[in-house]
């Protein structure tokens, strides 16, 4: 099973009102698994960025200037993400702009149906509690310490680690269909994954767990979870 972990940084917020894709990035997963290959481009959005944008993502006019248009890169990216499922955080907003791009070169949409909304899956598995890709990084110990501004790449590696432990985490060993045949001169037929070198850190912060200890304090001596 191929999925696609995919992010997009933009001029904006709106491809109808004249912002464009700036950078676009993608992992590759097979069997819920990174298999190393990934895309990643910077394009020229043949317009100037907002210091809005310019201040999320750190990519402005002079960087862009000799980038590609997307016009140049679309095909590529269509041929890497083929028609298999795109793994995205708030969905909308990147197939949003996506099929705009596509539409003024007159290539085919991407359907709706193709993209799982990771930010979908966080908000109906964790209702009421914050739901962005640091907040998520936090709860499950993933490390994002090098994410100071936002990028396309980065943040498509960070966001396949949260989907994976938003389905369950990694099972590369579970599956109801038969392995296929290995394939001769496949690298990857070779490879076996290994289990987690540590266990995950505690998904509770010091400030939360300091704040129980004190909540059990004011039940007593006879509190039941002074027994456990």
């Amino acid at each position: 099973m191929r999925e696609i972990v995919l992010d997009t940084e933009t001029t904006g917020f709106d491809p109808e009102t004249g912002d464009r894709i700036v950078e676009i990035g993608a992992v590759e997963l097979i069997g819920h698994m990174a298999t190393g290959k990934t895309y990643h481009q910077y394009i020229n959005p043949e317009r100037s960025m907002p210091d809005e944008a310019f201040q999320v993502h750190g990519l402005g006019d002079d960087f862009l200037r000799d980038k590609p248009k997307f016009a140049e890169i679309g095909r590529d990216f269509i041929d890497f993400i083929g028609d298999s499922k795109l793994i995205i955080h708030n969905a909308a907003f990147d197939i949003k702009f996506l099929n705009a791009e596509l539409k003024w070169m007159n290539l085919p949409q991407i359907p709706w149906e193709q993209a799982l909304d990771t930010l979908a899956i966080a908000r109906k598995r964790f209702p009421g509690s914050p739901a962005s890709l640091d907040a998520l990084c936090r709860r499950f110990g993933i490390d994002n310490t090098s994410r100071t501004l936002h990028g396309a790449l980065l943040d498509s590696e960070i966001l396949a680690e949260v989907y994976l432990e938003l389905i369950g985490g990694r099972q590369p060993d579970f599956g109801l269909s038969s392995q296929p045949e290995p394939v001769a001169g496949d690298h990857r037929s070779e490879w076996t994954p290994k289990p987690r070198p540590m266990p995950l850190p505690s998904r509770i912060t010091k400030e939360e767990a300091a704040a129980h200890t004190e909540f059990v304090d004011k039940l007593g001596d006879r509190a039941v979870w002074k027994t456990l």
